[in-house]
């Protein structure tokens, strides 16, 4: 396979040294295309002896080859480490005014950025902004790891291991069996809304990422997909069909029209547990006197268990999750048993949600539970990685 490796001028430079010699062992084609600034942390010879390629920085560089169109052209991967708070900016601005940049723009194949940088750059809207832009177009933009960083500096912001570079990267690649050909498949993905007024609602933290990733794996194994999408803050993948849901009323008759002929359904979004009983027409002003008003609440639908225990074709697999925080009564892996004996679905995922864990973020880590609440499998890494080992697990139940 013919891989570009991007990569940015940051002091982790020197952890891409070994992520070129793990995809070289690997058997691949690499050709690395390290910006001005890298070559300030490891030089061209370094890359060109270990690459066996001909390194360029510059647009104006091998321009009878048009290398700045060619490269990206001929890349079956892209990855980019360090991506560094300058490259992303750059990236989600559609600038080309290097031979790295260029070949993002070129590039359609997939493209996996790992970046590294001091936590207060990480954290700063502007990168916050960049990194959701380049993520809602499709480019894989994995999250630092917490650690040391430059000096006596510690937080979020360390370039991963290159080996979890490696592996995020070839699972972007990896051929995947046709095995969900001929099946349909409905997955509810994101979080729903519940109006109080016309301007606020009851919500959840959910991005939709990890419905969306299952689609999007789904598809890629043969399926034919509907996504009932619930107010989703990462784009769509192409290929499937989609239908939008707002409240959780809506998301259930959407599911369950979509399910009539489903062989799966997966229930990813996070569903409110409870609802304003009545929602006013008019902006809830503030009180006067400082009285906050009192809202009743009721609880909304259980739309995992219904189709639990429904079953809308005799032979369908329901997949729900559970998205636990544990407390003084049980750890998540107990809250997430419990919840399967109540459900009813053939199988549950639990993962923890919380501290930067779960809802938002790339990566998640998460345990399959049967109905019994017996543990069937377990998986971890981008949220892509888990969608297929859920498939996997899915397969078996037919």
């Amino acid at each position: 396979m013919r891989i570009v490796l991007g990569v940015a001028g940051g002091i982790a430079a020197y952890k891409s040294v070994l992520l070129l010699r793990l995809l070289r062992e690997a058997g691949h084609e690499v050709r690395v295309v390290p910006t001005r600034a890298a070559l300030e942390f490891v030089g061209r010879a370094t890359w060109e002896a270990l690459s066996g390629q001909p390194v360029t920085t510059d647009v104006f560089e091998d321009v009878d080859q048009v290398a700045h169109v060619a490269v990206g052209k001929s890349a079956e991967l892209v990855v980019v480490a360090p991506a560094t708070a300058d490259l992303l900016a750059r990236a989600a601005t559609g600038q080309a005014d290097d031979l790295l940049t260029a070949t993002l723009l070129v590039a359609r194949c997939p493209v996996l950025l790992a970046p590294a940088m001091h936590t207060e750059m990480w954290e700063h809207p502007a990168t916050v902004a960049n990194v959701a832009t380049l993520r809602s177009r499709g480019v894989h933009v994995l999250d630092p790891e917490a650690g040391r960083l430059t000096g006596a500096d510690t937080g979020p912001g360390r370039l991963p291991e290159p080996e979890a570079i490696a592996r995020a990267a070839l699972a972007l690649v990896a051929t995947r069996p046709q095995d969900l050909t001929g099946r349909h498949v409905v997955i509810s993905a994101g979080g729903t809304r519940e109006p109080l007024d016309p301007v606020r609602f009851f919500g959840n933290r959910s991005s939709g990422r990890q419905g969306v990733a299952l689609a999007r794996a789904a598809r890629d194994r043969g399926a034919r997909v509907t996504l009932v999408a619930a107010n989703l803050t990462v784009a769509t993948p192409s290929g499937v069909d989609v239908v939008p849901a707002e409240t959780g009323a809506e998301l259930r008759d959407a599911v369950r029209a979509a399910a009539k002929d489903a062989d799966v359904v997966v229930m990813a979004a996070a569903v409110a547990d409870y609802r304003p009983r009545t929602a006013v027409e008019t902006k809830l002003k503030k009180s006067p006197d400082g009285v906050a008003p009192v809202l009743e609440l009721v609880e909304t639908v259980d739309i995992l268990a219904e189709l639990a225990h429904e079953r809308l074709r005799a032979d369908q697999v329901v997949v729900g999750f559970a998205a636990e925080t544990g407390d003084a009564a049980g750890s998540v892996l107990e809250h997430g048993r419990a919840k399967a004996l109540r459900k009813g679905a053939d199988l549950l995922v639990v993962n923890a949600v919380g501290g930067g864990r779960g809802f938002g973020t790339d990566a998640n880590d998460v345990t399959i539970l049967d109905g019994r609440g017996v543990v069937v499998a377990t998986s971890s890494g981008t949220k892509d990685v888990v969608a297929h080992a859920i498939w996997d697990a899915v397969l078996l139940r037919f």
